[in-house]
């Protein structure tokens, strides 16, 4: 890995992209073949993340990308509040047990490795690699791929429609934009971590039963306004 980060950090991070989908994609179907959701994910998930992990600790590449504290105190970036209100959407219409105990442990556990992965991989990896050559090329990049990405959920068997998929690519795209600016002023991807996390772990109590088209909608409109909003923000304000 090393010899491919020296040669082409651009590289480094699209392989990683590349890793990361196609394994978390066939996870997701095997578990749903073994009848217990999330149990291949997870472990393939923590063995990604511990990889991960390993490689920039022995490379004291952490704070470079984004394991470390924030460089701007909390009430600079309004004590992260509208990153609360985004995590919190799948709560808004109601709240149920979709799956049984053991799953939903193991959906709970698979999300925040999703959310540090992604974190790290299209914020750090691919947004830094980009960064210093262009960074508006990059700020682009990492959101749309960050967003385009969640496509991925029509043929991975997450029984995702049409509607919820192409909303939650063009909500993603402004998530991701936001995350940028944050990890891009902050130096830090603690709290991207942690919302991306939340947002994917409390999605298994979400009371999709409730929701109507129009709903789904209007949760997305203010998921993209709030993002995109706060983004800007803290891309204009934030030094």
């Amino acid at each position: 890995m090393n010899r491919i980060y020296r040669n082409n950090p651009l590289l480094f991070a699209i392989l990683w992209i590349v890793v990361y989908v196609v394994a978390l994609s066939t996870s997701d179907n095997l578990s749903s073949n073994l009848g217990i959701e999330k149990s291949v994910t997870v472990i393939v998930g923590a063995v990604l993340t511990g990889v991960l992990v390993l490689w920039l600790c022995r490379n004291g590449l952490t704070a470079e990308y984004g394991l470390c504290p924030s460089k701007v105190p909390a009430g600079r970036v309004l004590y992260y509040l509208p990153l609360v209100l985004l995590a919190s959407v799948n709560l808004w219409f109601g709240v149920t047990m979709n799956l049984a105990p053991l799953e939903t442990g193991c959906y709970i556990m698979a999300m925040f490795f999703v959310g540090f992965l992604e974190e790290v991989i299209f914020r750090g990896l691919l947004f830094q690699a980009m960064a210093k050559d262009n960074l508006k090329t990059a700020v682009i990049v990492s959101s749309v791929t960050f967003g385009i990405g969640h496509i991925v959920n029509l043929f991975n068997g997450s029984g995702a429609d049409l509607l919820g998929s192409g909303l939650q690519v063009v909500y993603a795209m402004a998530a991701g934009f936001m995350f940028t600016a944050l990890f891009y002023k902050t130096k830090s991807l603690w709290a991207c971590i942690i919302c991306h996390g939340c947002l994917n772990a409390l999605s298994v109590f979400a009371d999709e039963g409730a929701m109507t088209p129009l709903m789904e909608v209007g949760s997305a409109s203010v998921l993209t306004v709030v993002a995109a909003g706060y983004g800007w923000y803290i891309w204009k304000k934030v030094e």
